[in-house]
């Protein structure tokens, strides 16, 4: 069905991917990205398969900027139907080599960043008695992560808030779901293992210690993230799901 769906994140890897997979659903796709360019260079590229796609610039961190997107976005392609919340960023750093910059940004981006999309389109959603919310969280945010508190924290404050706003949301035929990516072969990783000083290495560390032997691949966490926003999924809410090859298992 030709619902409306916006994917937060959408230029990047995994983001990208779940616009892929929404596209496939036969939803139109409406891709937020802090970076413009590739928010429309993946908005082109579905349109270009068929789909109806835009791309807007958005910054997650500013509850202004998200409520742009979303007109933008209401206005080329519908009100917003479908919410999927995969914008995020982290850093392998200690905890004591950390200082609030850092926790601000952490916090921001991955936890308050999805406050902001909710707030922006949930009531819609609410009014129309139909809507998806899928979050995606981190499996650190279920287990904890070394070198990662901050982002771990903050994807537990995103777990912890998709069951409490499905639980208020139920009644009016809205679900909220997170998706939990374990290691995943994206840019970003690459990039974060590159700055350690024992970098060389971490990837194939990693890889040893997933019962699968490898990373996940960002099309693989887009298929559990499309899951949550079927049309026949209206009774799965509240729910998390990890995509980790088997590294954490609940």
């Amino acid at each position: 069905m030709e619902r409306v769906a916006l994917v937060t994140g959408g230029g990047g890897a995994i983001g990208r991917a779940i616009c892929v997979a929404l596209a496939e659903q036969g939803r139109k796709v409406g891709v937020a990205d802090l970076n413009a360019d590739a928010a429309r260079d993946t908005a082109t590229g579905l349109s270009e398969a068929g789909s109806s796609a835009v791309g807007v610039g958005c910054d997650v961190t500013s509850a202004a900027s998200v409520r742009a997107a979303v007109g933008s976005i209401g206005e080329q392609l519908g009100q917003v139907e479908i919410l999927v919340n995969c914008a995020g960023w982290d850093d392998f750093v200690p905890f004591v080599d950390t200082d609030e910059y850092f926790w601000d940004r952490v916090i921001d981006i991955n936890f308050k960043g999805v406050l902001h999309t909710c707030s922006a389109v949930v009531p819609g959603m609410i009014s129309t008695k139909w809507g998806r919310v899928v979050n995606i969280g981190s499996d650190a945010g279920r287990v904890g992560s070394s070198l990662e508190s901050v982002y771990s924290g903050a994807k537990g404050g995103v777990i912890a808030f998709t069951k409490s706003l499905a639980r208020e949301v139920a009644r009016d035929g809205v679900t909220a779901n997170t998706v939990c990516p374990g290691p995943t072969d994206t840019p970003l990783i690459h990039q974060m293992t590159d700055r350690l000083s024992r970098g060389e290495g971490f990837v194939e560390a990693l890889e040893r210690a997933i019962p699968m032997r490898r990373l996940a691949r960002p099309e693989e966490v887009a298929h559990a993230a499309a899951f949550f926003t079927a049309e026949d999924s209206g009774y799965i809410t509240g729910q998390t799901l990890s995509v980790s090859g088997g590294l954490t298992m609940s």
